[in-house]
């Protein structure tokens, strides 16, 4: 549309052949149609040929009367590549641009910068973490330290959140530069040496972009780290940074993790590889004058790759004695039993092999399957345990039969409950353990015991100022009327009082601007111990601080053993796991009892369902 009107404004009129027509594209049919309503309550419709084609799809002569002149495209993500902008930029420069086109984008440009960090180290060294836990479980043995590991990829990440917790090894250097007005190369590779500006260890490479929109460089965008400076001269690379103030959730900063860690002293000089593909970067760190730390890679068909956030909590003390000392408590007099450790959780399956040396063992291994059964087979000799007692499914729980258990009944059940594939999704849809543990309950004995024995959903009203802007309903932009699309996209603002805000999976820490605004309250609390059930849940709580409340985080502490009172926690304070973070329709000012205005809230009353048929968990609130 800005095209459209760029085209048919005054001063283009006043060019001869500079009236022509707009030509969009898009492959995904909802889009289209919401597109072509947007084009209506414009006015545009008639201005604009919206072909329902990938750009790959477009032939000249067919669907383009004639070569385009003016390519515009925003095919960008964090990384910059990874939503197929060099295949894209190719096939229309060989097939559907002019020799020598315009393009808006111009160009962009990649960065980066080394850093040290120990929250970034954790996401990725699991075996120095795990070095330091001392509780017998090898997750990594020696000589198969990579046999679990993080997907080596940039992981696109808000670094302005832990701004404070990195220490910045060297200047920004720049990496890549892609020209849209010309064809790309579909692979590239840069050498550089970075020189360190400080001593310490580089546990990652954070990387970012800008966008140089129009050929004269006057228009940016950038994607960096609010430490980055705000230019005032784009000559000059330290200076190609246009500040990024503003928080957003398309876009974030990239982290790519340097396995094991790379000491350096200051001034020393780097080597800095980097190779691009067609929808991806990666890097390699060397030593100038030094031998390169290097790992052993085991044999590739028994690796299991994990998310950062899960590499993480497998390396962490404090979680691994808690179910350490919880799974203590559960064998405690137990001769013979028969496990079955109904998720994902390997670490779970080594430890009940290494505090039982008589216990039978049914990994359910649903999401890893057979990657699970070589993994154990691999790390089964490191953790001083044989085959002969474990065996792994694969499987759903409900296919678990008696002749699985060889006719017998299941004495312990276990689960962290981490499900492979699931990360990304909102705290409750782990209630699948429940699920799972109710499929069996027919195999069952009946004095037997489950870990965790309970869940508990807890919450706390928050403002989020920055997370709820990027869900608000958009009207005009840029000139044109957008409203239409609100209802199909849920948002949150300009919408009916009696519809719902969405219910989003997010890292609270990644949010931008937050601050609590109650104590942290229980809302339900969910029973292992008996078959799956609905649940209900309903607690007032007063305003402890006052500003906007914008929505509340959502999340679930699993009690591992009610009788030691082991509980782990997922909520805002621990950064591996993702909350659920339900967002008003409306923000609503919220004031301390007492000292509040007339206008102001001093309470909020939330009740909370679970539905065991859908696994859905409906929250309602009133203010007063």
């Amino acid at each position: 549309m800005m095209a459209a009107r760029a085209m048919n404004s005054s001063d283009a009129n006043k060019c001869p052949g500079a009236m022509g027509i707009v030509s969009a594209c898009e492959s995904y049919l909802p889009m289209i149609k919401l597109s072509r309503k947007v084009l209506r309550t414009n006015c545009m419709d008639k201005k604009i040929h919206i072909l329902y084609k990938r750009s790959d799809e477009l032939k000249v002569g067919a669907d383009l009367a004639s070569h385009a002149d003016i390519l515009v495209s925003e095919i960008l993500d964090s990384e910059l590549l990874g939503e197929g902008l060099i295949p894209s930029l190719q096939h229309a420069h060989d097939n559907l641009l002019v020799k020598s086109p315009q393009t808006v984008p111009y160009r962009a440009t990649t960065y980066g910068q080394l850093v040290e960090s120990n929250f970034l180290w954790k996401l990725h060294d699991l075996f120095n973490n795990e070095s330091e836990a001392m509780d017998g479980v090898h997750l990594v043995p020696t000589g198969l330290e990579t046999i679990m590991h993080a997907k080596p990829q940039q992981y696109s990440m808000h670094c302005d959140a832990i701004a404070k917790e990195i220490r910045l090894l060297s200047e920004p250097f720049k990496i890549f530069e892609f020209d849209f007005w010309k064809r790309p190369e579909s692979r590239g590779e840069t050498g550089l040496h970075i020189k360190a500006t400080m001593a310490g260890k580089v546990h990652a490479v954070v990387s970012w972009w800008v966008l140089q929109l129009d050929s004269e460089g006057t228009v940016f965008y950038s994607t960096s780290p609010r430490w980055i400076s705000t230019p005032a001269n784009h000559d000059k690379l330290q200076t190609q940074f246009p500040g990024s103030e503003d928080w957003c959730d398309h876009w974030k900063q990239c982290v790519w993790f340097v396995p094991g860690g790379m000491s350096i002293s200051k001034d020393e000089q780097i080597h800095f590889q980097a190779v691009h593909n067609e929808t991806s970067v990666s890097y390699n760190l060397k030593y100038d004058n030094r031998r390169t730390e290097h790992y052993t890679t085991p044999v590739e068909m028994c690796e299991l790759v994990l998310s950062p956030e899960r590499i993480a909590v497998y390396g962490d003390r404090k979680w691994r004695y808690a179910m350490l000392t919880a799974l203590q408590n559960i064998l405690q007099g137990k001769v013979n039993p028969l496990c079955v450790v109904v998720d994902d959780s390997v670490f779970l399956t080594i430890l009940a092999a290494h505090l039982s040396s008589t216990s039978h063992i049914i990994s359910v291994f649903p999401g890893i399957k057979e990657i699970g059964a070589r993994y154990m087979h691999a790390v089964a000799g490191a953790n001083n345990f044989s085959m002969d007692r474990l065996e792994v499914l694969g499987r759903r729980t409900q296919c678990l039969t008696m002749d699985d258990t060889n006719q017998r009944k299941v004495d312990i059940i276990l689960g962290e409950p981490f499900y492979y594939g699931n990360e990304g999704m909102l705290p409750w849809q782990n209630l699948r353990f429940w699920k799972e543990r109710t499929m069996l309950h027919s195999v069952l004995s009946d004095d037997v015991l489950i870990m965790p024995c309970k869940g508990i959903l807890k919450a706390c009203a928050m403002s989020l100022p920055d997370l709820w802007r990027s869900r608000c309903c958009i009207n005009n932009i840029e000139g044109f009327d957008h409203s239409v699309v609100n209802e199909t996209f849920g948002a949150c603002g300009d919408i009916p009082a009696s519809s719902e805000g969405p219910c989003l999976p997010y890292f609270i820490w990644q949010c931008g601007e937050i601050e609590e605004l109650t104590e942290v309250f229980k809302l339900m609390e969910f029973d292992f111990l008996k078959p799956m059930s609905p649940c209900f849940g309903k607690t007032k709580v007063e305003f402890n601080q006052t500003g906007i409340c914008h929505g509340f985080a959502l999340w679930i502490d699993w009690v591992m053993h009610a009788e030691s009172s082991t509980i782990l926690s997922t909520g805002p304070d621990h950064r591996c796991y993702k909350q659920g973070v339900k967002l008003l329709s409306k923000p609503v000012a919220v004031g301390i009892n007492g000292l509040r205005s007339i206008l102001e809230c001093h309470s909020i009353e939330i009740e909370a369902s679970f539905n065991p048929s859908n696994g859905e968990l409906v929250v309602k609130h009133s203010f007063s």
